[in-house]
C-alpha cells in the first residue's frame, strides 16, 4: 500500500513540475509572432481614430508590447547571446520605441501650439499627462540597451541619446515644477483673500494647478531614477523637488543631498549674518530696551493714577478706581509693544487693520462675554454698588469681595464665594443694603388683650432707648399697630448703623421676652379650643 501511495506522489510531482516548467524557446518565439501581429493590427488603425478611441487603441498597443517584452526577457534565458532572432527582436523594440517617442513628443508639440488659445492649466495637465508616457517610453529604451549589452551588442549611441534626453527632461520639468508652485501660492492667496465671494474660476485655478503639481513631481520622480540608473548626478534635481514637494526621490533623503541642503542654509544664513547682523542685533536690543521701558513706564503710570483717582474730587468707586489703574497699565504696555515691533521693520497699520477685523470676530463669538462687560461698564458708571458693600442681587445676599468687567464676586453671610456675571446683576434688582449710614429694624411684638397695655409700651421703650446701638436720631418709634385676632400687636422701629443691624434685633427680641415675662405680660400664640358634645341616642 505505502508503495502505491509513494509511485501517486511521484507522478503527481511530476505533474506538477511539467505544468510549471517554463515554455520552450519556440514556444515563445510563437507567441512573440502572435502578439506582434495584434499589434500590427491596432498600429494600422491608429491613424484613422481620434479621441477616446484613439486613447483606447493606443492602450492596446501599449498592452500588447508590454507582453512582448515580458516574452523577449524569457527568450534571454533560452537561447544563446548571439542568437539572430533575438537580436532582430531586440533592434526591433529599439526601432519600436524611438517611434513611439516620436509620436508622443508630435502630440507635446500640438498641445503646446494650443496654448494661449483656450484654459492654459488644463492644456498643461494635458501635456504633463502625455510626458508620463513618454517617461515609460524612455525606461523601456533604458531596458533595450541593458539587453544590447547582455547580447554584447555596442548601446553607447542610444545611451548617449537617452541620456541627453532624460538630462532635457528633468531639467524641463524643474522649471515647470517651481513655475507651477509660485502660480499655485499666488492663485490660493488670491482664493483666500476672496473668502465666500470667490468665483467658480479661482477655485478652479486652483484645483487645476494642485493637480499639475501632483503630475510634474511624479514626472521629475520618474527621470531622477532614471538618472539614477545611468549613475548620473542627480542632486540639483532632487533639491528642487524637495524644495517644492519635501520629497526626495528615490531612495529618500539621502547623505549626500542632505549636505548639500544643509551647506547652501549654512552660506545664506552666514551672508545674512555677515551683512545684516549688527543690524538685526541693534533691532532686538531697541526691541527689548523699549518692552523693559513701557513695562517700568506702566508701573509709575499706575502709582500715579492710583494717587489721582483716590485724591479726586470726583469721589470715585473703589471698583472705578481699580478699573482706571489696570487700564492705564494696559494701555502703556499695548503701545510700548506696538511701538517695539514697529522697530523691528513691522507694518504697525496693517498689524492694526488686523486686529480691527480679528475683534469683529470674536465680537460674534463672545457676545455673551461682551453682554457682561458692557454691564460692567454701566455698574462702574452708575455705582449701585461697591467693594464691601452688603447686596442682594440676583437671588444672592452676601458682601461685594472684588468685580472685574464680566463678574462680580461675592462673599454671602455664610462665607461661600459666588462669581455672579454682571449681566445677570444688571438686569435684577440690586438691594445694597450697607450703602444708607442709617437702617431701620422693623420689628413686632404682641401682648395678650387682658394684659396691660401701658406698661408694656413703657417696657418697649426702656428696652429699645436703652439698647447702646440704637441710635438716638431719628427718634424711635412704638406704637400700637393692630388688634389682632389673639393678640394686641405694638411695632418697633428703632435706626441703627447698618452693621449693628443683626445685633440690635437679636438683642432687644431676647430682652422684650425676658422683661415681659418679669412682669406678668404674656405673649399670644394661636391656640384652638376643641369642644366635645356627647352623641345623640
Amino acid at each position: 500500500m505505502l508503495r502505491w501511495l509513494c509511485l501517486v506522489f511521484l507522478f503527481c510531482l511530476t505533474l506538477s513540475v511539467n505544468a510549471h516548467a517554463k515554455p520552450s524557446s519556440k514556444v515563445l518565439e510563437q507567441q512573440i509572432q502572435q502578439l506582434t501581429e495584434h499589434m500590427q493590427h491596432y498600429i494600422n488603425q491608429l491613424p484613422s481614430t481620434k479621441g477616446e478611441l484613439r486613447v483606447l487603441t493606443e492602450y492596446r498597443i501599449n498592452q500588447k508590447n508590454s507582453q512582448i517584452r515580458n516574452l523577449i526577457k524569457q527568450l534571454m534565458h533560452h537561447v544563446e547571446p548571439k542568437n539572430a532572432k533575438l537580436i532582430n527582436l531586440v533592434n526591433l523594440q529599439i526601432g519600436y520605441v524611438q517611434q513611439s517617442i516620436l509620436v508622443v513628443k508630435f502630440d507635446i508639440e500640438n498641445l503646446q501650439r494650443q496654448l494661449g488659445t483656450k484654459n492654459d492649466y488644463q492644456i498643461m495637465i494635458f501635456i504633463a499627462k502625455r510626458s508620463q508616457q513618454l517617461g515609460r517610453y524612455l525606461q523601456q529604451q533604458q531596458q533595450n540597451i541593458s539587453w544590447l549589452q547582455q547580447l554584447s551588442l555596442p548601446s553607447e549611441p542610444l545611451t548617449k541619446e537617452i541620456l541627453k534626453q532624460l538630462t532635457d527632461r528633468a531639467d524641463s520639468q524643474s522649471s515647470l515644477l517651481l513655475f507651477t508652485q509660485s502660480q499655485l501660492k499666488s492663485a490660493t492667496s488670491a482664493l483666500r483673500l476672496a473668502g465666500k465671494h470667490a468665483t467658480k474660476t479661482e477655485t478652479q485655478r486652483v484645483l487645476e494647478l494642485q493637480n499639475l503639481l501632483t503630475i510634474a513631481s511624479a514626472n521629475l520622480v520618474q527621470t531622477i531614477e532614471q538618472l539614477d540608473s545611468f549613475k548620473q548626478n542627480t542632486d540639483a534635481f532632487k533639491q528642487v523637488l524637495f524644495k517644492v514637494s519635501g520629497d526626495i526621490a528615490n531612495d529618500g533623503l539621502n547623505f549626500k543631498i542632505a549636505q548639500s541642503l544643509v551647506e547652501q542654509w549654512l552660506v545664506v544664513m552666514n551672508k545674512q549674518i555677515v551683512l545684516h547682523g549688527p543690524t538685526y542685533l541693534f533691532k532686538f536690543f531697541i526691541f527689548i530696551s523699549i518692552i523693559l521701558i513701557s513695562l517700568l513706564l506702566a508701573n509709575v503710570g499706575k502709582r500715579i493714577i492710583r494717587t489721582a483717582v483716590v485724591h479726586s474730587s470726583l469721589n470715585l468707586s473703589h471698583l472705578l478706581q481699580d478699573f482706571c489703574v489696570s487700564l492705564s497699565s494696559k494701555i502703556i504696555i499695548c503701545i510700548g509693544i506696538l511701538i517695539a515691533i514697529s522697530q523691528l521693520g513691522v507694518e504697525i497699520g496693517p498689524l492694526l487693520a488686523g486686529f480691527s477685523i480679528a475683534g469683529i470676530v470674536i465680537g460674534f463669538a463672545l457676545k455673551d462675554t461682551l453682554s457682561n462687560f458692557a454691564s460692567g461698564m454701566m455698574i462702574l458708571i452708575y455705582r449701585p454698588y461697591d467693594v464691601g458693600d452688603l447686596i442682594t442681587a440676583a437671588g444672592v445676599t452676601g458682601k461685594v469681595s472684588h468685580m472685574s468687567l464680566v463678574s462680580t464676586i461675592i462673599k454671602t453671610t455664610d462665607n461661600q464665594r459666588l462669581i455672579i456675571p454682571n449681566n445677570k446683576i444688571w438686569r435684577d434688582t440690586i438691594n445694597n443694603i450697607t450703602v444708607e449710614f442709617q437702617r431701620r429694624v422693623d420689628m413686632e411684638f404682641g401682648i395678650g388683650y387682658g394684659d396691660d397695655i401701658e406698661l408694656a409700651e413703657k417696657l418697649l421703650t426702656d428696652i429699645v432707648t436703652s439698647h447702646p446701638k440704637v441710635l438716638k436720631e431719628p427718634e424711635v418709634m412704638i406704637k400700637l399697630h393692630n388688634l389682632g385676632d389673639s393678640s394686641v400687636d405694638f411695632i418697633v422701629r428703632p435706626w441703627v448703623k447698618p452693621e449693628d443691624y443683626w445685633d440690635v434685633y437679636w438683642d432687644i427680641t431676647k430682652e422684650v421676652k425676658l422683661r415681659f415675662d418679669r412682669e406678668g405680660i404674656s405673649i399670644p400664640f394661636p391656640q384652638r379650643d376643641v369642644h366635645i358634645y356627647p352623641a345623640a341616642e
